[in-house]
């Protein structure tokens, strides 16, 4: 059942698309991290898939302190060129700070068990490396994130499951990049990485240019399983 919470910072309140799991007691949460385009319909999709699967699954709006309420597409170039004036516009850190507060609120839901995870796309999949470097978020995905190269420091304040979904020919993620990310992880306990050879930035993104069905088929089961085995274990 979808419907909305609402989550309180000290730079004010913002809303979280939030789908339900049918099943009675209360569930693992996980919460929904948005690509550049907002808390569109693909997201919501993600939202959804994961409360048939039995969390509760809530998707905050990151662009708030922008405009509130973006729900656009990949579908034109006036949708791609708002996309990226919000991503060149968006703060990074008070991101991570909001995740960190919709996690909490996910937590303190009455439909929540304790065990809050995460998982993010393109700028959500840096978004999700960055909640798993500094929340306590207790399980963490992320897809073809924009990025994460960069904060490969924070490596060290891992100590909760991670695990990541490299497009191998992500425009947006160079192959010196990728092998950076691989390099520095690969052998960390807390690290899984699967890369995806010839798979292009948002390979997962049903209905997007780059959208292959296998390898998201591939991807979510495994992310599916990584949930199941940390969220429910």
């Amino acid at each position: 059942m979808a419907e909305s919470m609402n989550v309180s910072t000290p730079d004010g309140d913002f809303r979280c698309y939030v789908a339900r799991p049918s099943g009675e007691g209360p569930a693992p949460a996980v919460v929904v991290i948005q690509e550049i385009f907002g808390v569109n319909r693909f997201v919501r999709a993600v939202a959804d898939r994961l409360a048939s699967q039995g969390y509760l699954a809530v998707a905050p709006d990151l662009f708030w302190r922008i405009e509130p309420g973006i729900d656009i597409t990949d579908q034109t170039e006036a949708e791609w060129k708002r996309a990226f004036e919000l991503y060149t516009t968006f703060d990074v850190e008070k991101g991570v700070e909001d995740i960190a507060a919709t996690i909490e609120a996910a937590r303190e839901d009455k439909g929540c068990n304790g065990k809050v995870g995460a998982i993010g796309f393109c700028l959500g999949g840096l978004l999700a490396y960055l909640t798993a470097t500094r929340t306590e978020a207790d399980a963490t995905v992320s897809y073809y994130g924009v990025g994460v190269d960069n904060f490969l420091g924070e490596a060290e304040r891992l100590h909760r499951p991670l695990m990541l979904h490299i497009a191998g020919a992500d425009q947006f993620v160079p192959k010196a990049s990728q092998d950076r990310i691989v390099a520095a992880l690969r052998n960390h306990p807390c690290v899984t990485i699967h890369q995806y050879p010839g798979r292009d930035h948002a390979f997962a993104r049903d209905g997007g240019q780059h959208y292959d069905a296998a390898d998201a088929e591939t991807a979510n089961a495994r992310t599916a399983k990584f949930f199941t085995d940390n969220l429910r274990g």
